[in-house]
């Protein structure tokens, strides 16, 4: 019997001809879904007769609520070696397997400074300006060579936001709650001692912290409070690691200079969201990983584990 399979979220209809899913003719029938789907109603509606179902990251959750409607499910494939919106312990009960693909930290160190430089230069507005036949130059740039990097985080991400914010000749100052000065020295950048004295002296602030209980909230309004009114705050990593509305006042007020941000609590924003209109924002819809060659990855790697499904030995387990 034919299996079918759902590609969940394929935003850019690229899915099934970014990788050669050839193996898998005759085995499996695949079908992918350019559009998301907005509440879990709808999601076990359509997935209600796939056997397997590939998500991108944790942008679709998978309850328990959701798996018990998905009876038929087999098989469930997300990006990446880490995924906080599936249920484990209800797949486990449901005998649904969960895998992964591995992924490359590169994409979202490449976005988070093409948004840090967006901001820092106003290129944004100043495109728009030059395409519209606008102002001639309305915005002084901020620099960067001299000035202080903040990171919240200096993982394999954080790190590698570092070296190129060193090529910059920046100075880079790192904290998260459990980094060493060894680590620090690693990198090259210095430790700060406290969040706070990473906030109040820092001209650009980045996030690059795993979402967890310690880090949920982590940034909020009393943290913005103390970064300087000239600084900026870049979010690449998780959403709920910055108090949106904490955010949103504070760019509203302008008591921080802007912010760029890829991440966002519901996504995709809806389109009434404050998010999409807020000033001093310069606002991705989450591109952190969306390059050829993560597809290329995550879509290749799916396809080997549903072939390793196939074969009863299933690889890259999650959970």
């Amino acid at each position: 019997m034919t299996l079918r399979c759902a590609v969940l979220d394929d935003f850019q209809s690229i899915a099934t001809t970014i990788a050669d899913w050839s193996p898998l003719a005759g085995k499996v029938d695949v079908v992918s879904f350019p559009d998301h789907f907005g509440s879990e109603g709808e999601l076990a509606v359509a997935l209600a007769e796939f056997d397997i179902v590939v998500t991108l990251r944790e942008r679709v959750p998978f309850p328990a609520s959701l798996l018990a409607r998905l009876p038929r499910l087999r098989l469930l494939v997300a990006s990446g070696m880490r995924n906080s919106v599936i249920d484990y312990a209800a797949a486990r009960a449901q005998r649904v397997t969960v895998c992964g693909t591995t992924s490359s930290s590169t994409p979202p160190v490449e976005l988070t400074w093409a948004l840090l430089l967006g901001l820092a230069r106003g290129i944004v507005p100043e495109a728009e300006a030059v395409r519209e036949g606008g102002r001639w130059q309305s915005t002084v740039g901020a620099d960067l060579h001299g000035r202080r990097l903040g990171l919240l985080g200096l993982g394999k991400i954080g790190s590698r936001v570092a070296q190129v914010g060193l090529a910059f000749g920046m100075d880079v100052i790192a904290w998260s709650q459990n980094l060493t000065k060894e680590r620090t020295d690693e990198a090259g950048t210095a430790l700060a001692a406290t969040k706070e004295e990473l906030l109040e002296s820092s001209d650009f602030v980045s996030v690059h912290l795993a979402l967890s209980d310690r880090t949920r909230g982590l940034v909020g309004a009393a943290e913005l409070a103390r970064m300087r009114p000239t600084a900026y705050l870049i979010n690449t990593s998780r959403a709920a690691i910055v108090d949106q509305d904490a955010l949103l006042s504070a760019l509203r007020a302008g008591t921080i200079a802007g912010a760029g941000v890829d991440v966002f609590h519901t996504e995709p924003l809806p389109a009434d969201h404050p998010m999409r209109t807020a000033p001093r924002l310069l606002a991705t819809p989450h591109l952190g990983y969306v390059t050829r060659a993560n597809y290329e990855r995550y879509y290749g790697q799916a396809i080997e584990d549903i072939q390793a499904f196939l074969a009863d030995a299933p690889i890259r387990l999650l959970g």
